[in-house]
């Protein structure tokens, strides 16, 4: 039997790189969509080059205290990584509730670079800019 795809946690959109665009999908998180995002997370720093990151959480649903700890994990594994390349993280957050489960994972694992929250697009694609300027 043919296993139906997942459906993705996150899209990617690296029409701009260095800004890259994360956007989260509105779908649950599963451990197979929630990895896959991780991966190709991780993925962008693979060129070695400097980059700024928007998190749009426009649509986040709410994820697991499950997946919280790998989203923490990983930055702690990646903290390196991010120092090196990633000039700055501008998270979109419409929603208070999502922007406590941010403030928790930044509990577990403090946020390695500088990074700013945002109500709306505009204002956080003017300050992930001006960190690429840096």
């Amino acid at each position: 039997m043919i296993k139906p795809l997942e459906k993705a946690y996150t899209t990617f959109d690296t029409s701009n790189f260095p800004l890259v665009i994360i956007a989260f999908t509105g779908n649950e998180a599963t451990e197979a969509n929630f990895s896959d995002y991780l991966t190709k997370t991780h993925q962008l720093y693979d060129a070695k080059e400097d980059l700024a990151i928007i998190f749009d959480a426009t649509h986040a649903t709410l994820p697991g205290f499950k997946y919280q700890k790998m989203q923490a994990d990983w930055l702690k594994e990646n903290e390196a990584l991010m120092k090196n390349y990633c000039q700055g993280t501008a998270y979109i957050i419409p929603n208070l509730l999502v922007r406590g489960i941010l403030k928790a994972i930044f509990a577990i694992q403090k946020q390695p670079v500088p990074y700013q929250v945002f109500s709306d697009y505009a204002q956080a694609e003017h300050w992930a800019r001006q960190q690429l300027k840096k």
